[in-house]
């Protein structure tokens, strides 16, 4: 296990600059989807900066995916703050929001003005198998921490299966969770357990009635459409089509399905979170001032939860119950983590370039740490070589 750098001091505005390269570089250079952009930091903080350990690490990204907003944001947020407290706090959250949301930006703008987002399909074929050996040198690190014995390694494997089956994923999360406390109980009570545990999963059902009812589309409309979704959106970037549909076309009727198929596409083409696509969603709808709007209203939630929760995300673990709640939740998602990895691979790995691509990263990742920055940049590169060459 990692452990945290216990070297010599470093002056307060050095970890604060430190916080605002690392955040701005993941910002500027992260592809993939939530589960990337987490492995990149944890690659980053853990494993080269020794920020914390991978227990730690392990622990946030459990409990940031039992609350609503982009997960990957709130990591961000939350090792900013434990690094340079409160000003890191900002500089982590603001840097790594910035470049996705210019970047989607002036994609939008390019949407309205020409009808289509421009041809990057070279650029993603090159990256799109360098992120799944990322994420798997991530789900390796986290997973020799996060499966503690049998019952967590049968829990991460029904996990897996269950989300690739199409099981929600709030209903795996806490229902592994659910089986992590009744084990508990029954090894220190025998089956004198209660069964509300059982009842965990459907903690999601009240949030869900709250999506309900009209908002007045002007820009401030805007902004309070996407605070709700920044404050209800469980399972991140990957399920923010289903929220963006229901608000903005089924319910309002302002945009077509292709739309926001395309908004999804913008978020996944730039850098950084994907949840940039309420930025482009923002665009269509009011021009600049709506997208900036809308970008607000999408990650306010996380600013504000990140910093409700880092007071009390160090004592979670001190209690038994908490402990095995927690290794419920870490290990179900690393279940949910590598359930997504596997679809993504079938669409990353598509022919012998991509699986010669995939292997030489996996080895560059695990042999030598090569940088997630420069690994995607390569990757990106030798993507447009490749088809510029067979056309």
């Amino acid at each position: 296990m990692n452990k945290p750098d216990e070297g010599p001091q470093i002056k307060y505005t050095d970890r604060l600059k430190e916080v605002a390269w690392l955040f701005l570089k993941l910002g500027a250079t992260a592809f993939g989807g939530p589960a990337a952009y987490i492995a990149m930091m944890q690659r980053e903080t853990v494993r080269q900066r020794r920020w914390i350990d991978d227990q730690q690490f392990l622990d946030l990204t459990g409990a940031l995916n039992l609350i609503p907003g982009p997960n990957a944001t709130e990591t961000a947020l939350y090792l900013g703050l434990k690094r340079a407290r409160w000003p890191g706090f900002l500089a982590a959250g603001l840097l790594f929001i910035l470049p996705a949301t210019l970047a989607t930006m002036l994609l939008a703008w390019i949407y309205v003005r020409y009808g289509s987002l421009p041809q990057v399909g070279w650029v993603l074929y090159g990256i799109k198998p360098v992120v799944i050996a990322i994420i798997l040198q991530a789900l390796w690190d986290l997973g020799r921490t996060g499966v503690k014995g049998i019952a967590t390694g049968i829990i991460g494997i029904a996990v897996i299966v269950l989300y690739l089956l199409g099981l929600n994923e709030i209903l795996l999360l806490f229902g592994g969770a659910a089986v992590m406390l009744l084990i508990y109980a029954i090894c220190k009570y025998g089956k004198r357990t209660t069964a509300a545990v059982i009842a965990l999963p459907l903690f999601k059902i009240p949030l869900a009635a709250l999506a309900a009812g009209a908002t007045p589309i002007s820009n401030w409309g805007i902004f309070l459409s996407f605070l709700k979704i920044g404050s209800l959106l469980f399972g991140g970037g990957y399920v923010l089509l289903a929220f963006l549909k229901s608000e903005f076309e089924v319910r309002l009727g302002l945009l077509t399905n292709q739309q926001l198929l395309d908004a999804i596409a913008a978020g996944q083409i730039t850098p950084g979170p994907v949840s940039s696509s309420a930025t482009f969603v923002g665009y269509l709808l009011g021009g600049w001032p709506a997208a900036l709007l809308a970008t607000l209203g999408m990650f306010l939630p996380s600013f504000i939860l990140i910093a409700l929760l880092a007071r009390f995300l160090p004592l979670f673990r001190k209690s038994p119950w908490a402990g095995a709640f927690l290794d419920g939740v870490n290990i179900s998602a690393l279940g949910l983590m590598a359930g997504v990895t596997i679809l993504l691979g079938q669409a990353a790995i598509i022919d012998w370039f991509t699986i010669v691509l995939a292997l030489i990263a996996v080895f560059l990742v695990f042999r030598f740490k090569f940088s997630s920055a420069w690994l995607i940049l390569g990757g990106g590169v030798v993507g447009v070589v490749y088809k510029m060459i067979v056309g």
